[in-house]
């Protein structure tokens, strides 16, 4: 199973949230945990923002996970999301590598479910759908 993960749940999963934490590292272990060339930039620059607060150890952890667990794509479309240009790599991404879901808190991602097949799933939602109750590490 392919997987997408926006950058606000790395960051909450980052910041110690539980559930996003749960399914990230759920993410990591059992399935494909797509990626793209922007997308991991974004992850870095987010995670090495310093009003976020993430202690070092707990950056330098992510780092890794999206470093040594993730497979990266060749993005070969361009996706038109006036909603969120910002977005708009995520679905790119998504739709390049056929993922089966993209995992956001985002609520903008709500009008492009039409754009693209991959289906777009908040934390509860996926948390509901697999019966992610325990994560080894949490």
């Amino acid at each position: 199973m392919k997987v997408i993960i926006d950058t606000n749940i790395l960051v909450s999963a980052a910041l110690k949230d539980k559930n996003p934490e749960r399914v990230v590292l759920w993410v990591a272990s059992e399935c494909e945990w797509v990626t793209s060339a922007e997308i991991l930039v974004e992850y870095q620059e987010v995670l090495q923002r310093q009003r976020l607060k993430i202690s070092q150890l707990k950056r330098k952890h992510f780092l890794n996970l999206v470093e040594t667990l993730t497979v990266k794509v060749e993005v070969d479309v361009v996706v038109d999301f006036p909603r969120d240009r910002k977005d708009a790599k995520f679905l790119a991404c998504a739709l390049s590598a056929q993922a089966d879901y993209l995992i956001t808190g985002d609520a903008d991602y709500s009008e492009a479910q039409s754009l693209i097949e991959t289906k777009i799933i908040s934390v509860a939602e996926f948390i509901d759908l697999f019966d992610i109750t325990k994560v080894d590490g949490l």
